[in-house]
């Protein structure tokens, strides 16, 4: 259980919203489900979601254990560019998420691979997570590497730690970029007022840096590869937006009424490169972005013409 007193400038916020911007960690339905079970109490009484807090009030929220869950198996096809006794590189499409969390138990790329391998991933990173030496948002597509040992696993993550795995994006940004290319090197953390997004801080963050370069300039938009020096939650996707050019189609970051979002988020995760954990020779793979992303650059040249 965990108490809470409020305080003046808490004054006049909703109990739902309390509750989950609270250092519980909810989410906002989360937050509400626990309030219409009882496990939310104002001053020892049960309240309504929309209760509007004031100042002196104690909110009591018990949030009960989680129950166990472990990742199950489910016959979905993967895209995998290339597979051997240790690792696999898979190609993922836009939408899938990585690994199971809240609200993404099922359909994701580990209960695909779990289908796929079998016992065969890695456990570093615990039952949710099986063989995922790394990852990429939901909405972004691309290439992925998945280890099928521990040992596979540690070596692959050393080299992402020593910014020596190659990682390259092609994306499509709003406006202008001034700059033909460069660097953008900012520490990310936690947004203090969304949990659900990062923001640029130096307050629990850890430094960031993306390296970007222009293949094509449109009218309204242009055309950019990035490398990753290091790989952090949403990184692309911030740092473009920290320079006024969000990425097209990004519904978290991008620019309001922005009238490609129905095309989906223009950004791929294009190449990737490592040294293989029992050869120890470079590889290197390439892919292609989706189809209504090289539709969408398509547009944009007859429009820029």
């Amino acid at each position: 259980m965990t108490e809470y007193n409020l305080t003046c400038e808490e004054s006049g916020c909703r109990l739902d919203k309390f509750v989950a911007d609270s250092n519980v960690g909810l989410s906002r339905s989360a937050a509400v489900q626990l309030i219409e079970n009882g496990s939310v109490t104002v001053d020892g009484k049960s309240a309504n979601k929309k209760h509007k807090l004031k100042a002196g009030n104690s909110v009591k929220i018990i949030v009960p254990d989680p129950v166990p869950y472990e990742a199950k198996a489910e016959n979905i096809p993967l895209d995998i560019i290339y597979e051997d006794s240790e690792l696999l590189v898979v190609n993922k499409k836009k939408g899938m998420v990585v690994h199971p969390a809240a609200g993404n138990y099922d359909g994701t790329l580990v209960n695909a691979l779990l289908y796929h391998c079998g016992d065969s991933l890695s456990g570093i990173n615990g039952v949710l997570r099986p063989g995922i030496v790394h990852r990429i948002d939901k909405d972004t597509s691309g290439l992925l590497i998945v280890a099928k040992s521990d040992s596979s696993h540690s070596f692959l993550a050393e080299q992402i730690k020593e910014h020596s795995f190659t990682r390259e994006y092609e994306a499509v940004v709003f406006g202008n970029l001034k700059e033909d290319e460069g660097t953008v090197d900012a520490p990310i953390g936690r947004n203090p007022n969304d949990r659900k997004k990062m923001c640029i801080t130096e307050k629990n963050s850890k430094r960031a840096v993306t390296h970007y370069k222009v293949l094509e300039r449109y009218k309204g938009y242009t055309h950019i590869r990035c490398r990753l020096e290091t790989g952090r939650t949403h990184q692309i996707r911030v740092h473009m937006a920290s320079l006024g050019h969000p990425v097209a189609g990004d519904l978290v970051y991008g620019v309001k009424n922005e009238k490609v979002d129905f095309i989906g988020q223009c950004l791929h995760a294009k190449k990737i490169g490592f040294v293989h954990p029992k050869t120890h020779e470079y590889m290197e793979f390439d892919s292609q972005p989706p189809d209504y992303f090289e539709k969408f650059l398509a547009k944009l040249k007859n429009i820029s013409k």
